[in-house]
């Protein structure tokens, strides 16, 4: 593999990784803030599907962005 494709793939990574972060902590806020509505038995639950939306809409983003900006021929990485 490439340097290139070793890059890309540590951003995406990243990225995900980013993604789960910040979803598990939307979900322990909306546990620890409003209990009644947001059982702990189903956290584990919500976390993943937070997370994955999360994911979804900052992929959405990155699309939207990478359209606007045009192809490039430099990566910006040497």
């Amino acid at each position: 593999m490439d340097d290139l494709k070793k890059t890309t793939a540590m951003r995406e990574w990243i990225v995900f990784a980013l993604s789960l972060g910040l979803g598990a902590h939307v979900t322990l806020g909306l546990v620890l803030h409003d209990g009644q509505e947001w059982p702990a038995q189903t956290a584990g639950v919500y976390g993943i599907l937070i997370s994955l939306a999360i994911y979804a809409v900052v992929q959405l983003c990155r699309s939207i962005w990478w359209i606007m900006r045009g192809p490039s021929t430099d990566d910006g990485l040497e």
